[in-house]
């Protein structure tokens, strides 16, 4: 296949080496339709441990296990299904399979709803006793260890389906704000580079924003926001309205805060949130310097927020075909070690890898699996720098999911997000630190450059700033305050002067930026962004200065998969979230590799 050509294939003219192996998973779509039918049966069988949980080690034994195995197919059924759709979501047989696929887990997720609750009604005691006499049922010691842990916050059977009950009515902002934002909301047309009329959409602002010309930027950036500022009393109203909900369930559980609350499913302590900002506050002044040079290399009088965004070295173009991409990615992730390279290598030429665009598949880059697949990635490969780091990034998830798989019991294969994205971002930053090793010509280099800054600008500084507003707009609700439009964008712009600083001009559209983040409707949830990616950094760094050892660290790190709590897990790998240590560590990179381009342009 010519790797240059631009035309879109249809999905049987791709040639099978750059398509994914999901016959891996079921040789034909018959063995999907009998494992179907088994986990009908399955849902009776683990019903008839309803109730006797309690009353044998055995019993309790055997009704864990019959929920991992109907769950273990579940997962294999479904994403087989899904991604035969995703390669080409005009084939309606794959669209069926993947209905079938979601109106059985919701059957499976109802069959085993009574599991919890009724672990939670056996006397903690009892529990124990059964650990001692039942050689198998040590295997589930952290799982019922975690379920009691949060026993606390579980209220009575009856309150729990009140709960339950509420739930279509909880999620009610966050469906709004979605109808608001995807569909009814309607932005102005603008001029683009070429003076013709295009509408502004959620998809074209970024483009805009990244444009050339300021006018075009000025101009996408005054039509978004003039939009949302028509319906901010409607969408103040819908976030204040979200955060009384997440108010509402943590007082209802006794928590002292919601902040707790959100934090507590992964057993954080509130302390590493609070940490992030200090810290982040802390280096601000390197934010600041960014800043300044930015406003100098775009020769600007003042730089404004529509400039953030707009690529400060012109002119740089990389192509990188696919099967130069691999290799470069094997050579800047060759300090992992060889047994890392090796399983790289294997995902390469296994068909792992679903490689470019093709009529009708899904668009973006994910990786994914069950516990008995591969780690499969879709990619739409497009020979771009950002395509090259979006293949390291992808094959960071699928040697993280690899290793945890095959050394973890099914239970505890499965990794939380807190730490779902550290392995990725390491891949990133070695490459990211090879290709900058290595990389002579000087305006290429300074590419690099600003976009490993633009990074950390994007991961740790905005979405520290965004955690730090919902820990502001959380605490004022709590201590009875309405969030009016007014004050929304009081705090929103005050974050902004404090985060960019005294050398960029604070817009007044900006202050509504709060209304058109989605992420605001899942609470406590984007700090995770930003401590990963400290923590991948920090241990980017280990690896590079310390070799085998730290190596050593991170390989048991992606082997522990949810072994234990994420916290701990990264302490292992040589990081220790509850300090500030790992924020410092990736603070301190950003301000050499500014340093870097200071000197540069």
């Amino acid at each position: 296949m010519n790797e240059n050509k631009k035309s879109v294939l249809k999905r049987k003219d791709v040639p099978v080496s750059l398509k994914w192996k999901l016959e891996q998973m079921y040789e034909n779509d018959e063995q999907w339709e009998k494992d179907l039918s088994e986990i009908r049966l399955l849902i009776e069988d683990v019903k008839k441990y309803a109730g006797s949980l309690g009353d044998s080690s055995i019993n309790l034994y055997e009704g864990l296990q019959r929920s991992d195995e109907i769950s273990r197919k579940m997962e294999h059924l479904f994403v087989y299904a899904k991604m035969r759709k995703d390669e080409d979501n005009t084939v309606s047989k794959y669209q069926a399979m993947t209905d079938k696929a979601q109106s059985i887990s919701v059957e499976v997720q109802s069959s085993l709803s009574y599991m919890v609750p009724e672990i939670l009604s056996i006397p903690e005691e009892k529990i124990r006793e059964f650990l001692m006499e039942n050689q198998d049922l040590p295997l589930y010691t952290f799982y019922l260890e975690e379920i009691l842990r949060q026993k606390a916050h579980v209220l009575s059977k009856e309150e729990e389906q009140i709960l339950a009950q509420a739930g279509e009515l909880a999620g009610a902002p966050k469906n709004i704000f979605g109808m608001i934002n995807n569909a009814d909301i309607k932005f102005p047309t603008i001029q683009d580079e070429n003076g013709e009329s295009v509408e502004v959409t959620k998809g074209r602002y970024v483009k805009f924003l990244e444009s050339g010309d300021r006018r075009v930027r000025k101009d996408a950036f005054q039509a978004l926001y003039s939009s949302y500022g028509k319906q901010k009393n409607t969408i103040a109203s819908t976030l204040n309205y979200s955060i009384k909900k997440d108010v509402f369930y943590a007082r209802v559980r006794k928590y002292p805060s919601a902040l707790q609350a959100s934090l507590d499913s992964d057993n954080i302590p509130v302390s590493v949130y609070d940490n992030l900002i200090k810290t982040v506050h802390e280096h601000l002044p390197s934010m600041y310097r960014y800043v300044d040079l930015r406003k100098k290399a775009l020769g600007v009088e003042a730089l404004h927020m529509y400039d953030l965004y707009t690529p400060i070295v012109k002119d740089v173009k990389m192509d990188i075909p696919y099967q130069e991409a691999k290799q470069k990615i094997k050579t800047g992730l060759a300090p992992l070690g060889e047994e890392y390279v090796g399983l790289l290598d294997k995902g390469f030429n296994e068909g792992w890898i679903d490689v470019y665009e093709n009529e009708g598949k899904t668009s973006g880059a994910y990786s994914w699996g069950s516990y008995d697949s591969p780690p499969y990635v879709l990619l739409n490969y497009q020979d771009s720098i950002h395509d090259l780091f979006t293949l390291a990034h992808e094959m960071g998830h699928s040697l993280h999911t690899y290793y945890s798989n095959h050394h973890q019991p099914y239970p505890y294969a499965g990794y939380k997000i807190f730490v779902a994205e550290v392995a990725s971002t390491v891949n990133e930053a070695l490459l990211m630190e090879h290709l900058l090793g290595h990389l002579k010509e000087p305006n290429t280099r300074m590419y690099l450059l600003n976009h490993y800054l633009e990074q950390f600008r994007g991961t740790l500084y905005r979405q520290t700033m965004f955690a730090e507003f919902e820990k502001i707009t959380h605490e004022k609700v709590e201590s009875g305050e309405a969030l009016t439009p007014e004050l929304l964008n009081e705090i929103y712009a005050e974050l902004n002067r404090k985060y960019y600083g005294p050398n960029i001009v604070i817009d007044e559209e900006i202050q509504l930026e709060w209304a058109r983040i989605p992420h605001f409707y899942n609470a406590f949830y984007v700090y995770k962004y930003a401590t990963g990616y400290s923590a991948a950094i920090s241990l980017s760094q280990q690896i590079l200065k310390e070799g085998t050892p730290a190596v050593q660290r991170y390989i048991n790190f992606l082997k522990g998969g949810g072994s234990n709590y994420p916290i701990e897990l990264l302490k292992g790998a040589g990081v220790d979230m509850t300090t500030t240590k790992p924020i410092h560590q990736a603070l301190e990179v950003f301000a050499k590799l500014l340093d870097e381009l200071e000197k540069g342009l």
